[in-house]
């Protein structure tokens, strides 16, 4: 994908690849246990210095040609298997990268030591760590007053630290990417503990992450925030007096997004065509309306929960009322309910027939292959990946951990780079990018200080990508999305993240890590999330190309190509290193300009 994120990023028109905007939201204030954050302004110099060597940096590598690094498109065959050991630090750093956010020395040497199945294992045994309802908790968040109760910012204080500071880090890059496909958006989530809602459907994402995909399935349909964001909660039955049909919307979702798709696949995740040469589609309206009956009936569970203290209904699963649900016949998908069927076993009955489907393992299978490794996987990796997901060698169907192991340690996914075609990889999300700069270099607030990162989802202002702020329940780009009038068009080959990637959005995110990585990210001096000192690289500083090859391997796994490398060493060797200022403005111009270029934005 290189040659084509290359031209993409530089010249792609905004008004082929934005997203629908999503509609302004008025910050509510922080309460005093959280204070309201003003972004600083950035230093000028370190911001004169660093777009400047941008700018060179970013002509020589879209210049393109092999010596930007743009592999062969020969067709070399598929590496036969994983090693179990890593011959490389590259290579450590590469799997690292897929599997989680960063790739430190230590954790590096973990792989190395291991082995990728062995550090796979490691992780997946790896308990949950703190919980994001504790965090909440541990931050004083469970209040009633007013500027505490329904503030839907501690929900974004919540997952940035979660993605950015907590040990099992494995198991949050897996959450985050299910959460992008079983969304929930804080900004739909208003009202009474808004955040504790939120942190409860982070949570279930989290504890389910290496289970069974069915287990989540159950879970996520009785989940409160899920029902507020899908129209589950407090859905009622038809009235054939006054017309009233239930809601759709979970129903229609649950099917086209979360399990069975549009079309049906075969089991490689390429569409079955009809007689006439066209995509078969998996269900109709019937069945949406008659699914929709399963759904009606639930609302909030009341047990053990008090105002603003101790907002349990918004964690504990949603149960039925009775005189809500409907008790008419439900027929979709070849599966018939009878009306008379107790609720809870009406709504297993559905979730069944959805997970047994045949579309589920690929459909699902791809999706995951996209959101961790490559964005138009090859029919037969997601063929392999579902074949894992409809049985991981023990008769069990949906075993997640099985399948994120299948898709890591892919032969496609372990291959060399410079053996797959130019449209293998992805473009490395921007929530991605800010949690990998984070847990690389250790920024952190001074002193244990309160975590205030805010929803980063202002396109021109932050990252164009906040965790759990989707604008819909489309998430903030599509799994299909191609990029209009590129390479990958011609094709047909989707690139999801380019759909949140424009000129606004390029230069926002260079301002947004230039800041960050200067200065902190939100926040007063003491809650600024930042780096206090750069200390493993101050000790390269005065060689610039031994820094920019360290760089390299943690933030990039080696992928730069020599050019590259030269183009950025020369640029950073122009900044004066006598004073203490000029070695910190070398440090981070260097690591501004690898986070910036193509051949670091594309992660093969």
């Amino acid at each position: 994908m290189t040659l084509e994120v290359t031209e993409s990023v530089c010249v792609l028109p905004a008004s082929q690849s934005s997203p629908t905007p999503r509609p302004e939201i008025s910050p509510k204030e922080p309460s005093a246990a959280a204070p309201a954050t003003d972004r600083p302004t950035r230093p000028p110099a370190a911001r004169t210095v660093g777009l400047s060597a941008l700018a060179a940096a970013a002509l020589a590598a879209c210049g393109g040609g092999d010596e930007a690094g743009i592999a062969s498109t020969s067709g070399d065959p598929v590496q036969k298997a994983a090693s179990s050991q890593p011959i490389s630090a590259e290579q450590a750093a590469r799997f690292l990268h897929q599997a989680q956010f960063s790739s430190t020395d230590d954790e590096i040497d973990q792989v190395r030591t291991k082995g990728y199945a062995g550090w796979l294992d490691a992780q997946m045994a790896q308990p949950m760590t703190q919980s994001g309802w504790d965090w909440l908790i541990s931050r004083g968040y469970n209040s009633a007053a007013g500027n505490i109760l329904d503030n839907d910012a501690y929900a974004d204080f919540m997952v940035w630290y979660q993605l950015m500071q907590a040990s099992d880090a494995m198991r949050k890059r897996v959450a985050l990417a299910l959460s992008e496909i079983m969304v929930v958006s804080t900004t739909s989530i208003e009202g009474e503990s808004c955040s504790f809602a939120m942190a409860a459907y982070w949570d279930l994402l989290n504890r389910h992450a290496f289970g069974n995909y069915r287990t989540l399935l159950g879970a996520i349909a009785l989940n409160p925030a899920m029902g507020i964001f899908l129209n589950t909660l407090n859905n009622q039955k038809e009235d054939a007096a006054t017309g009233r049909q239930p809601d759709e919307n979970f129903a229609r979702e649950v099917m086209q997004l979360f399990t069975i798709g549009l079309y049906q696949l075969n089991m490689d995740g390429t569409p079955r065509l009809g007689a006439n040469g066209r995509a078969i589609e998996t269900y109709g309206m019937n069945d949406v309306s008659n699914l929709a009956r399963v759904f009606t009936g639930y609302v909030l569970d009341p047990t053990g929960h008090v105002k603003g203290t101790k907002p349990e209904r918004y964690r504990n699963p949603m149960i039925i009322k009775a005189n809500q649900h409907s008790t008419l016949d439900a027929s979709f998908l070849g599966t018939t309910i009878a009306g008379s069927t107790p609720p809870a076993q009406k709504l297993a009955m559905a979730l069944d027939t959805l997970f047994n489907h045949p579309n589920t393992a690929p459909f699902i299978a791809r999706q995951l292959i996209q959101r961790l490794v490559s964005s138009a996987p090859t029919p037969a990796y997601v063929g392999r990946v579902a074949a894992v997901f409809a049985n991981n060698g023990a008769g069990v169907r949906g075993d997640l951990a099985a399948v994120v192991k299948a898709l890591l340690l892919d032969p496609e996914a372990r291959r060399d780079p410079a053996q797959a075609p130019p449209t293998w990889g992805k473009l490395r999300e921007p929530i991605v990018r800010c949690v990998q700069w984070v847990r690389t270099f250790g920024a952190a607030p001074k002193n244990g200080a309160a975590w205030l990162m805010e929803d980063q989802s202002d396109p021109s202002e932050g990252l164009g990508q906040s965790p759990l702020r989707s604008p819909s329940v489309f998430n903030f780009f599509r799994p299909g999305y191609v990029p209009p009038n590129t390479a990958l068009a011609s094709t047909g080959q989707s690139a999801p993240e380019f759909q949140i990637t424009n000129e606004t959005t390029v230069a926002s995110y260079i301002n947004f890590m230039e800041g960050a990585i200067s200065d902190g990210i939100d926040g007063d001096k003491n809650t600024k999330i930042r780096v206090e000192n750069y200390t493993r690289e101050m000790a390269l500083v005065d060689d610039p190309k031994a820094l920019v090859n360290r760089l390299n391997l943690l933030l990039a796994g080696g992928q730069l190509s020599s050019a590259t490398l030269a183009t950025i060493s020369g640029a950073i060797a122009t900044i004066g290193s006598k004073s203490n200022y000029g070695r910190k403005t070398r440090i981070w111009g260097a690591i501004l300009l690898v986070m910036t270029c193509p051949e670091y934005l594309v992660q093969k």
